[in-house]
């Protein structure tokens, strides 16, 4: 889910180059469908690109190879595929044509390999765009660096002027388009393209997280195979409120006041599955200060703590609940509330507990004055 304070960005479309081979990946499929974190490879930069907006996606694929591409992006809209070429310079030209009747004013252009998209570099290119026909990401080089004369040092180069280039670059899609038109042979990248073609290609930040997937040790398993997380959460007991607990609806003299439908239970376990994912906190992807989620119901919230568990490359093991209150009882809702998690986790009604207890009249919910849940989590690495 896109964060909901991030800027509107400027309209643009983008190209995925994944017509390559993938050999030194080790994989049994070319990489860029290969799985990586719960899903393959060129899932994951397709899907940020439109998350920020992108519209088309032209992709780039090898030959014979559409119905892994089809089969990788199942579910995605504003994806198209071209075929791809013996040298990446070609592919993009075959995309950039593809995109030629679209016209966009810019287009980003990335390489499948480089699967973790963060979208403020997005926005930097873009934001570049308004100044140059062209723009990077890039990363300083930290080590010292060697000129190699047949296995002997024979110099060595500057670093303080030398920067590692990344993936996606933006460009204004008329001068692209026209560069690579104008180019004859393979390039490194396209802004080497550009550049040819007299274009000035603005430099931005990058970011460590745009690692390309290049060796086989890029797709080991260094993941633990069972994480777990807690959850903890409180609210009011208000007149007039309705009550929901772990998604049913319980028919009671108060109900819980918050900014969605207040569901304690479904919040606390929230918090558990994205403490297990490392993913933050409910209110990190749900604050209450977003009017989207004014009375929302609290199912969206666990599915998309879901599906963050699965794109961590894991899935749900089991949710063990407590409730505690005062009032209403539990006991005769227990089971409508454990089928409905177990819904919503994806996961059999065996991996659900949910108990019940009360503080002894002491305290906000001995008073019944709220309710209170705690949750724990485990999830388990998708091998």
């Amino acid at each position: 889910m896109a964060d909901s304070h991030s800027p509107a960005l400027p309209t643009f479309a983008a190209v995925i180059v994944a017509a390559g081979k993938g050999l030194r990946a080790g994989q049994p499929l070319p990489k860029q469908f290969a799985p990586w974190k719960g899903k393959p490879v060129l899932r994951h930069s397709a899907e940020a690109l439109l998350a920020a907006g992108a519209n088309p996606v032209i992709i780039a694929i090898p030959p014979n190879g559409e119905d892994a591409a089809h089969a990788a992006l199942a579910g995605l809209d504003s994806i198209e595929f071209v075929i791809g070429s013996e040298t990446r310079q070609g592919s993009v030209r075959n995309a950039l044509e593809a995109l030629a009747d679209h016209a966009p004013d810019h287009v980003l252009i990335h390489d499948a390999a480089r699967p973790d998209l963060p979208r403020p570099v997005i926005e930097r290119l873009l934001a570049a765009l308004q100044h140059r026909p062209g723009a990077i990401p890039i990363l300083p080089v930290v080590d010292s660096l060697a000129i190699d004369a047949d296995g002997l040092m024979a110099g060595s180069a500057p670093r303080e002027q030398l920067r590692r280039v990344q993936t996606p670059q933006a460009f204004r899609f008329a001068d692209i388009l026209a560069a690579h038109r104008a180019w004859h042979g393979d390039a490194g990248d396209d802004a080497q393209v550009l550049r040819a073609a007299g274009g000035e290609i603005a430099l931005v930040e990058g970011d460590e997280r745009l690692k390309k997937l290049t060796f086989a040790e890029d797709f080991m398993e260094d993941r633990p195979a069972l994480r777990i997380g807690t959850g903890y959460d409180v609210h009011r007991l208000e007149a007039g409120e309705e009550l929901w607990l772990c998604g049913v609806k319980i028919e009671h003299d108060k109900g819980l006041s918050g900014h969605s439908d207040a569901d304690v239970a479904l919040h606390a376990v929230v918090d558990a599955l994205l403490g297990a994912a490392g993913a933050g906190d409910i209110g990190q992807h749900f604050p209450p200060s977003d009017d989207r989620w004014k009375g929302a119901p609290s199912s969206r919230f666990v599915e998309h703590a879901v599906s963050l568990v699965a794109e961590a490359g894991y899935r749900v093991g089991n949710i063990d609940l407590t409730i505690i209150c005062e009032a209403p009882k539990i006991g005769p809702h227990r089971a409508a509330m454990a089928a409905r998690l177990s819904e919503l986790a994806g996961i059999g009604s065996a991996q659900v507990n949910i108990k019940a207890t009360t503080t002894e009249k002491l305290g906000f919910t001995g008073r019944g004055e709220g309710i209170a849940a705690q949750a724990a989590a485990t999830i388990i690495r998708n091998d």
